[in-house]
């Protein structure tokens, strides 16, 4: 187990520098200069020069990427943004919990939909429920969430007032009457259900055939063959197995969910990374960008890590060597 971890780790850490070094790359192989931004659209070249220098932008790259990491490691600092030079640990801290809030309340909503669901599918497989959801699932996988937030938007928020368009309640520091558990899931509700259906079809169409597959096993047909009921037999020897597999993708959607947050927060306005990074990029703020990159990185190891846990725990015929 501490070589698995140790390997786990190692790998970690590479992972991390690669995907940091490689947005490095990225800005400075876009045509684009952040002292010009701040200059202003009549920028000097003495102007463009100063802030250069001030940024650290005028030092080669390998500089500047070795500045990064050891104000990162050492000083556990994100710097300090190039357009506002407001604390960027502190602005990635202050909207990680509206992106957090989105990806785990929509995991929840998409797993109480596509389990149910994909096992009732699977069961009754070519039925009317069968073909419908199918259907369904066609739909949802094609479309694009920011298409599916406006029509949610438009038809729930608009039309019909069931649901607030915009805004976000924090969960534990009401203001005034925004805010609290109740006011927080309100706000969110839509959010939720335009993140989830992309992942809540193609979760059904995966539970579907991987409870089929388990329903042809031989352990299968030898409980039925010794008088266990249905029920039982889909209690204990289908859906647990069926599962296994879904609880490692299920570690890798929430970190590439984070990626499918930002289309979501940018329709329903919500202050959270997605709304952070876009500015950052309009703006050539390698700080910032970086800063979310670091925590979104961090985010996909540290789940990878848990959910191989889990994995080896469920099963245990799984061998960490």
């Amino acid at each position: 187990m501490l070589r698995y971890f140790v390997r786990r780790l190692l790998w970690a850490c590479m992972l991390f520098v690669a995907v940091t070094l490689v947005t490095f790359v990225i800005f400075f192989v876009i045509p684009a200069d952040p002292a010009r931004q701040v200059c202003g659209q009549r920028a000097t070249p003495e102007c463009v020069a100063r802030a250069q220098h001030f940024l650290g932008t005028d030092r080669p790259m390998l500089v500047q990427y070795a500045k990064f990491l050891d104000r990162l490691v050492v000083h556990q600092s994100l710097g300090r943004s190039f357009t506002n030079r407001q604390d960027v640990t502190q602005e990635v801290l202050d909207a990680a919990p509206v992106t957090a809030s989105l990806v785990f309340g929509g995991a929840v909503l998409w797993l109480m939909i596509s389990i149910p669901i994909g096992i009732l599918s699977a069961v009754r497989s070519r039925s009317l429920l069968d073909r419908v959801t199918m259907v369904a699932v066609l739909v949802g996988i094609s479309a694009h969430p920011v298409w599916i937030g406006l029509l949610a938007a438009y038809f729930m928020g608009f039309r019909l007032h069931l649901f607030p368009i915009t805004g976000y309640c924090d969960l534990f520091s009401p203001t005034g009457d925004c805010g609290g558990p109740i006011q927080w899931a309100y706000h969110l509700f839509l959010p939720w259900a335009t993140f989830a259906v992309l992942f809540a079809a193609t979760y059904v169409r995966m539970i579907r055939a991987y409870v089929i597959e388990t329903l042809g096993e031989d352990y299968v047909r030898t409980a039925r063959a010794k008088g266990a009921s249905e029920a039982r037999v889909l209690r204990s020897h289908v859906i647990r197995n069926a599962l296994l597999p879904v609880v490692t993708i299920l570690g890798m959607d929430i970190g590439l969910a984070l990626g499918g947050a930002f289309f979501t927060e940018t329709v329903y306005g919500l202050p959270g990374l997605g709304k952070l990074v876009v500015g950052a990029i309009g703006t050539f703020d390698l700080p910032t960008i970086e800063g979310v990159v670091v925590f979104a990185t961090l985010c996909i190891i540290v789940f990878n890590l848990i959910v191989d846990t889990v994995y080896a725990w469920v099963d245990p015929r799984i061998r960490l060597t």
